[in-house]
C-alpha cells in the first residue's frame, strides 16, 4: 500500500477509463450502454486469452492516469462490462441468464437480473484485480463497486417482500467484499449510488441504512459517488440533485458529485456538514479538452463553499465512453489545473 502523503486538492478518477478498441467493441458497447446483465457479445478477444488482453489494457489504464498525474488512481474498470454487472452477477441468489424487465431511471424498459433467491457472496469477486493493480502501482489506490441501493434498482426482486431487506443482503455481501480489498491493499472504496438521485422517495427510506451496513467496520477512505448517468446517455442534466444532504447521515467519509456539466450550485455543499467532497471539475458531455486555467477556475468555485482540506478534485463521472486521447487530455488538465490552485493556497 502506498504509503505517500496526498497533497492538498489531491486528484482523482472517478472509476472507469476507456476501454481500448482492441479489447472493447464500441459499437456493441453503445448498443447495450451500461449493460445490467452480462454482456460477453462486446470482448473482441476470445475467453482463453481474454484475462491476459485484460491484464495488459489495466497496465495502460493504470500508465495514463500516472503519466496525467492522477494521486488517486483505479485500474480502469477494464474488465468490467459496466460499473455495476461484474459484482452484481457473481452473487448467489441472483440469476443474471434470463433477464426481466424493469423501468430505468431514465423512465425506459431496461433487461435486468433476477433475484430469485436470498442474495449471498460466495466467493471474492474484485479481490485479484486490486490484487492485480496493487502490484503494479505505487499510488493510492482506489477501487468502486455497485451500491446496494442501485444494485436493488438494477434488480427483478422475485424473493424478497421488502426491498429494503433486498438492499440490506446486497450491503452485506458488499461489506464482505469490502473488507477483503482492504486486506488486499486498496486504499479508497467507492460505492456507486446513481439511482438515488432517480428514486429519491425510496432511497429515503433506507439507502442510508444500507450504505452504512456496507462499510461497517471499515478503516481508510470511503466514498460515495452520485450522478445524474454517463454523458453519452444524458444529454440535459438537472441543475440540482434530489438526494445529496441526506448523506450527511452516512458514514462515508467522502460524497462524489457531478458538478462541471450540470453547473450545479455549489452552495449545495453546506449541506454535507464534516464531509470531504469529490468535486466534479472535467464536463465529460463536451468534446473540449478543458485547458488547466478552465479547471482552475471550477475548483476556485468550490474553495468560495468549502475549504481545501475538504475537496478531492475528480471528474464529474467515469470516462468508459469517452476517446482515449479526450480522456488522457481532461485528467492531464484536471491535474495541471489543480497544481496551480495548490500554489495559490
Amino acid at each position: 500500500m502506498s504509503a505517500e502523503a496526498l497533497p492538498l486538492l489531491p486528484t482523482t478518477v472517478v472509476g472507469s477509463y476507456p476501454q481500448p478498441a482492441w479489447l472493447v467493441d464500441q459499437q456493441a458497447l453503445r448498443t447495450r450502454m451500461v449493460p445490467r446483465v452480462r454482456a460477453p457479445e462486446i470482448w473482441r478477444i476470445a475467453e482463453p486469452l481474454l484475462q491476459e488482453a485484460q491484464n495488459d489494457a489495466t497496465l495502460l489504464a493504470i500508465r495514463d492516469m500516472e503519466r496525467a498525474g492522477i494521486d488517486i488512481i483505479t485500474d480502469g474498470e477494464i474488465r468490467r462490462e459496466s460499473y455495476s454487472n461484474h459484482f452484481a452477477s457473481a452473487l448467489e441468489g441472483v440469476d443474471p441468464v434470463t433477464p426481466a424487465e424493469v423501468i430505468g431511471r431514465t423512465g425506459k424498459p431496461t433487461l435486468v437480473p433476477r433475484v430469485t433467491g436470498r442474495v449471498r457472496r460466495t466467493r471474492p469477486v474484485e479481490v485479484a484485480d486490486i490484487a492485480f493493480a496493487r502490484a503494479n502501482t505505487d499510488r493510492k489506490l482506489k477501487i468502486t463497486l455497485p451500491g446496494p441501493f442501485t444494485m436493488t434498482r438494477q434488480a427483478k426482486n422475485e424473493f424478497y417482500d421488502d426491498e429494503a431487506e433486498l438492499a440490506m443482503d446486497y450491503a452485506i455481501a458488499l461489506n464482505e467484499e469490502i473488507l477483503d480489498l482492504k486486506r488486499a491493499g486498496v486504499d479508497v472504496i467507492q460505492l456507486d449510488e446513481p439511482w438515488m438521485q432517480a428514486f429519491p422517495d425510496e432511497a429515503r427510506r433506507f439507502a442510508v441504512p444500507c450504505i452504512n451496513r456496507a462499510f461497517q467496520g471499515v478503516t481508510g477512505t470511503t466514498v460515495v459517488h452520485l450522478c445524474f448517468g454517463y454523458a453519452a446517455m444524458v444529454d440535459q442534466k438537472p441543475s440540482g440533485y434530489s438526494f445529496l444532504p441526506e448523506l450527511a447521515g452516512s458514514i462515508a467519509e467522502q460524497i462524489s458529485i457531478e458538478a462541471a456539466q450540470p453547473k450545479l450550485d455549489l452552495a449545495i455543499l453546506r449541506e454535507l456538514p464534516g464531509k470531504t467532497v469529490m468535486v466534479g471539475v472535467l464536463d465529460l458531455g463536451s468534446a473540449e479538452v478543458e485547458t488547466p486555467e478552465i479547471v482552475a477556475g471550477r475548483i476556485r468555485q468550490a474553495l468560495k463553499v468549502l475549504p481545501p482540506e475538504r475537496i478531492v478534485v475528480a471528474p464529474d463521472c467515469g470516462m468508459k465512453y469517452l476517446p482515449r486521447d479526450r480522456a488522457f487530455g481532461k485528467l492531464k488538465a484536471m491535474a495541471d489545473g489543480a497544481a496551480m490552485v495548490r500554489q495559490e493556497i
